[in-house]
């Protein structure tokens, strides 16, 4: 494919800059996008200016749409560069583009470049007339017509070799060319006769389409007594709900209707009733907590009077009280709370977090690694070198990435053994070291290296 590259600095011009016309038209693409997102018209940008500049894009023009739009430089090359609508080198007058994808590889596309580069030369280069120059590009979407060229803005599509030629110099000659299939293919029909779709009955009804006919006629078949009698049944149903409901489909709610909806002691009362319901007025009897909080409690019920003043009277502390807790020294480092379903590695890895923290909080900034280890914690025995020659992978315990195991190589760690063996304080240390204290706790980097050790014991 193409090398996306800029022209040599002989072919640069020094300087662009938008003609009025173009720079007004800037200015309205600009005006599409919010504030902060201008970059969004960057392809538009290089396309008007590569237009304006004869077919090409110069460094110049590249950095006056980075000055326009306020992008690096950087940023707009990087769009400029990725595609080869942009042309980066000078072009002839008709600047064919290629495809060279598989469809159009596959129908041809070989020998259409073998004759370009037979005629033209090399891609990039433009024809000593000036008049042509030939680029190989990616899909230009145009695979059912495979194989196919873009020149300038026009496609021409069902090519061969020959016919290729034959447009050439057409164009060269100014005269009038066909612009899409050259063999009379009609936009994307199979290539030869028309051979699908061809049965008259797909298109008079007779297939496409005959359900409808087949239930209308048993529709017709069907019994007029029959009929009349479910339709008056029908009817009679919806004269029914109409009667208890006229209006089905819109709630009563929020108006005003002729049917009581609610069963009030007073409804009750003006229908000759009894105001309380018996059943309502045996379960306002039973006997039990009460959920009153004012008033007298009824004999045989719980109590649930539970105010300040009769706490106090009881000698109970008042609700306002019961939350005091010994207010612990400024200097004293706060108890951690427990997380609800941690693992056991998890609280001591929070807890050993919380200590090393505050310890090394009396150091200066710029105290190295093994001066905060040494304040927290004691360092781990050291070997000068592996055994036999041969250090253990210690990557293979999960958190010791190939960073830290060359870290630990360096303080004289090799083997899986003398992880397994540390301590208290040197977890401590070790993690302090590395600066993420509580992260051995948290992994588990002993107890797998205990497991990695028991095979070599």
């Amino acid at each position: 494919m193409a090398n996306r590259r800029l022209a040599p600095a002989s072919e640069q011009p020094q300087t662009f800059a938008f003609s009025p016309e173009n720079a007004a038209w800037a200015k309205t693409q600009i005006a599409k996008y919010p504030e902060g997102r201008q970059a969004s018209a960057v392809i538009s940008l290089l396309w008007k200016a590569q237009e304006q500049n004869g077919g090409w894009l110069p460094r110049a023009a590249i950095e006056a749409v980075a000055a326009e739009l306020g992008m690096p430089n950087i940023r707009v090359l990087e769009v400029a560069t990725f595609y080869t609508m942009f042309a980066l080198e000078p072009v002839g007058r008709f600047w064919i583009q290629v495809c060279g994808t598989v469809p159009c590889d596959s129908c041809g596309a070989r020998g259409l470049k073998e004759m370009l580069h037979d005629r033209l030369g090399a891609p990039g280069h433009v024809s000593a007339d000036g008049n042509f120059s030939w680029l190989e590009v990616e899909c230009l979407g145009a695979c059912c017509n495979a194989p196919m060229v873009q020149i300038n803005q026009d496609y021409f599509e069902d090519l061969t070799p020959e016919s290729l030629g034959q447009l050439m110099d057409d164009l060269a000659a100014g005269r009038p060319v066909k612009v899409g299939s050259q063999t009379g293919r009609v936009s994307s029909e199979p290539q030869g006769a028309v051979n699908t779709l061809t049965d008259p009955s797909l298109f008079d009804g007779s297939r496409v389409g005959a359900w409808r006919k087949r239930f209308e006629e048993a529709g017709k078949a069907e019994e007029p007594a029959a009929g009349a009698t479910l339709n008056t049944g029908e009817a009679a149903a919806s004269a029914q709900q109409a009667a208890t409901n006229p209006k089905p489909a819109r709630p009563d709610a929020g108006r005003a209707v002729e049917r009581t909806a609610s069963d009030a002691p007073a409804q009750r009362a003006a229908n000759g009733e009894t105001p309380v319901k018996p059943a309502d007025r045996a379960d306002a009897a039973e006997r039990g907590r009460s959920t009153a909080k004012a008033g007298a409690a009824r004999q045989g019920d719980a109590d649930v009077l539970d105010s300040p003043a009769k706490r106090v009277a009881e000698g109970e502390p008042a609700a306002g009280d019961q939350g005091n807790q010994d207010v612990p020294a400024r200097d004293a480092v706060p108890q951690q709370p427990e997380a609800s379903g941690a693992s056991d590695a998890e609280v001591a890895a929070e807890a050993e977090e919380a200590r090393v923290t505050g310890a090394l909080a009396a150091l200066p900034e710029n105290a190295t690694p093994e001066q905060k280890a040494d304040v927290v914690g004691k360092r781990p025995m050291a070997l000068d070198a592996a055994r036999a020659g041969k250090p253990d992978d210690l990557t293979r315990i999960e958190g010791i990435d190939s960073g830290n195991s060359q870290r630990l190589n360096g303080l004289g760690i090799y083997h899986f053994d003398q992880i397994a063996a540390w301590s208290r304080d040197e977890i401590t240390w070790v993690g302090t070291y590395l600066a993420f204290p509580g992260r051995i706790d948290r992994e588990d980097w002993v107890g797998q290296a205990k497991a990695l050790a028991a095979p070599a014991q």
